[in-house]
């Protein structure tokens, strides 16, 4: 989720425990104590993200290996909290305790994790237990529907000094998370009867349903039927509507890359990028050294994707691949996803 988002949560999860008595003991807490509280929710709920600075200028899927990782990990909360207040305390120390500190800390780090795993893009909740990718599917990684109402109450919450704002805000939360589980059920409901139109069998495990930019009104659906995989958009409005997209063979690299060696550093990327990309890969139509991860579009119903490893038959053993993200025509994309926003 964008850090706006995860401040702003974080914010809302810290004034919520302030406002259950976990935080600050006393009901006539003082307006700058309460603001001490919202900050330190409001900076531990971003600091997961710090992740982003492990990166490596030859290795680029170090980057996405480790985002998302170890700092985003249920089994982490209680350090990264803990590192959070280390570093905060010496600023709220005389309106707040270290313990005060640490739990408005803990709050809002527990916020960041679980939020980013309702997105798509998936999370390590369980490292180091396990590297499993966790994504529920059930908010854009942009939303303003979501953050607007998060962000104001947050504010109020501060503003007033009164907590019931931020249990308010964390109550939207909560319903919207909610309301997004229920479409993505309808998106797969419709996904399935569009698969069954068309001759496919399959299970309601087969697919995903990911919601589209910035709304719960549209969802990419992805199923894979005979090792080919197809891409359409659902418009889950008051009546669902099907957008019948496109289709594209799986990446088998016997086929589509015979000149790959088994144990080159491009091989092994390459099974980082299936890892990444939970095994939705497919060679780009108009490259073939182009491997994209088709699980992300701008348009849901159609294979532009997001990103993507360029592989190169004349590179060394020791060669890492090319990272190649995709973003041109975003204007045009916008006004693709615009018709399915509006029911064209």
């Amino acid at each position: 989720m964008d850090p706006i988002t995860q401040g702003a949560l974080g914010a809302t999860f810290s004034q919520s425990a302030a406002a259950a008595n976990l935080v600050a003991e006393r009901p006539d807490e003082s307006r700058r104590r309460f603001g001490a509280i919202a900050l330190l929710g409001l900076l531990s709920g971003m600091a997961p993200d710090l992740d982003i600075f492990i990166l490596s200028t030859t290795d680029p899927l170090l980057s996405l290996e480790y985002h998302r990782h170890f700092t985003h990990a249920l089994a982490f909360i209680p350090i990264g909290a803990l590192i959070c207040a280390g570093v905060m305390f010496a600023a709220v120390r005389r309106r707040l305790s270290f313990a005060q500190t640490y739990l408005a800390c803990l709050f809002g780090y527990a916020s960041h994790g679980l939020l980013d795993a309702c997105t798509t893009y998936g999370t390590q909740l369980l490292w180091p237990f396990s590297d499993v990718r966790i994504a529920w599917n059930n908010v854009s990684v942009v939303d303003p529907f979501f953050t607007v109402p998060v962000v104001a109450l947050a504010v109020f919450a501060w503003r007033r000094s009164k907590p019931r704002y931020a249990l308010f805000g964390l109550g939207w939360a909560l319903l919207y998370l909610a309301f997004g589980l229920f479409q993505n059920q309808r998106a797969v409901d419709a996904a399935l009867d569009l698969a069954a139109d068309r001759g496919h069998a399959i299970v309601r495990a087969d697919i995903g349903a990911k919601p589209a930019f910035a709304s719960l009104l549209v969802f990419k659906t992805i199923y894979e039927v005979d090792r080919r995989f197809y891409v359409d958009a659902v418009r889950t409005g008051l009546a669902t509507r099907v957008y019948e997209g496109d289709s594209i063979d799986r990446l088998d690299v016997t086929r589509d890359l015979p000149w790959l060696i088994e144990d080159s550093q491009q091989a092994r990327d390459l099974e980082r990028f299936r890892w990444f990309s939970n095994d939705h890969l497919a060679l780009h139509p108009e490259n073939q050294y182009l491997v994209i991860d088709i699980r992300y579009s701008m348009v849901p119903n159609k294979l532009d994707p997001l990103w993507g490893i360029e592989l190169n038959p004349a590179a060394s053993n020791d060669a890492h691949i090319v990272w190649r993200p995709m973003r041109a025509d975003g204007s045009q994309r916008l006004g693709d996803l615009w018709h399915i926003w509006m029911n064209r």
